[in-house]
This record gives C-alpha cells, structure tokens and sequence, in this order.
C-alpha cells in the first residue's frame, strides 16, 4: 500500500517527518522551484522524482487537487493503543466514528496548528482513516501528530483515565461551555460524528461533556469548525 501526499506544505511535512517512507516525486513545471529541495535529497538516496505535465501528474496522484506536487510515500500504519504505555501528552484528540476523510484532515490540521500531538482514532467500518484526501485537506497536519487507533474507543478511554481528564464534544444540553473545563490536567477531547454526535457508550465513558452554544440563526457548526473552536479553547 502506499499513500499519495499532494501539496507543498503536505510534501514538506512528509520529507520533515517521514522521509525515509517517500519513494518517488511528481511535479509540474509551475513547482520546480519548490521541488529543488526534495528533489536533492532524494537524489543523494537514488531515489526518482520527474517533472510531468498537469494531466500526468492528475494520473500518478489520483487527483486534479494536487497543488502540482505529488510525493508517493510507503503507507503509514497506525499502531494500536497500548493501554499498559499510553501516549502521555498535554492534549490528546480522538475521533468517534469521523467518517469524511476531509473532516479528519482539517482536524488534524487545526489539532497541529493549536500544538496537540496525537490523535486517537475509532478503527470501524466507515470510519476515516489516513488517506490521501486527508494528507491533503491536512496540510501537514497528520504529519506532525502521532497516530493510534483503537476498536473500542469507550474502552479506551476508561483505561486513559488515569492519565487524562476526558471530555466528549456534546450536542445535547448537558455540556458545559469550554471555559467550565479544568485545565490542570491533560485532556482527552473526544469528538464524534457530525449529527450523530459521540456514540452513547463513548460518552457514557468521558467525565465530562463540553458544548458550543449557538448565538445566530445558524444552530449548528461543521465538526471541523466544532472541533478548532474546542481545540483552540481547551489549549488556551
């Protein structure tokens, strides 16, 4: 399997992070400055990369939203999670049942953007998991998070309880505004599916639930959006 990272700053993000992973390069003639320097370090390793023609480069990666540049990496696995040696970070977000791989792309990429460094993600049937639309929409910001996944999120976070204070993103009334939510500990933000919300097990698991109240017209925010507003207010 391989994955197909698409865009400048998502190409940077993968030389940075996963260079050892990256097998080839594809690139318009509009980026060859910006390809200059991924091309050198794969030359040193003897490792190809081409400048292809637009419609070229839409074939090799699968995409007319490439930004011109198209690195073919090894596919990136996401280890379980070690409930006896748990990622211990100041922030740790989880997706239940996130099934839109641009949602989990531009969660990622707010979660890098606001310093949390790891994602728990609900391994299901229908569930998003990296992909190359979601390398893309992320902008990096898959890159820069260490990657778990489980098959029982509600067990999961019971057994992070003791390093983590859990929070779900609620929909319904008994969610508290963020500024009600203690940050004197590390938090677990677990965020669900939009309009189904986070699974009733799941929730029933966290320790507290978290809600943005509406102030307009509009009742409801995309769970990206959601999920920034949360992100942005819990690492204050």
């Amino acid at each position: 399997m391989e994955d197909r990272i698409c865009g400048v700053n998502a190409v940077a993000a993968l030389f940075a992070r996963r260079f050892e992973a990256v097998q080839r390069l594809f690139y318009t003639e509009e980026r060859r400055h910006d390809a200059g320097t991924f091309c050198a370090r794969l030359a040193r390793v003897h490792r190809p990369y081409r400048m292809v023609p637009e419609d070229e480069l839409a074939r090799a990666s699968g995409t007319v939203h490439n930004g011109g540049i198209c690195a073919v990496a090894t596919a990136r696995e996401v280890p379980l999670l070690d409930a006896a040696a748990p990622p211990q970070h100041r922030f740790l977000v989880a997706l239940d049942g996130v099934g839109n791989p641009h949602n989990l792309g531009a969660i990622a990429r707010s979660a890098a953007f606001f310093g949390v460094r790891a994602m728990l993600l609900h391994d299901l049937p229908g569930a998003a998991m990296p992909s190359d639309a979601a390398y893309r929409v992320a902008e990096g910001g898959l890159e820069h998070l260490d990657l778990y996944r489980t098959g029982n999120l509600a067990r999961a976070v019971r057994s992070l309880q003791p390093w983590y204070r859990s929070v779900a993103a609620a929909l319904g009334p008994e969610g508290v505004p963020p500024r009600d939510i203690p940050l004197d500990r590390p938090t677990l933000l677990v965020i669900g599916e939009e309009g189904r919300g986070v699974g009733a097990d799941v929730l029933a698991a966290c320790r507290r639930q978290v809600r943005l109240a509406p102030r307009g017209a509009v009742q409801s925010l995309n769970i990206a959006q959601d999920a920034a507003v949360l992100l942005y207010a819990l690492t204050r």
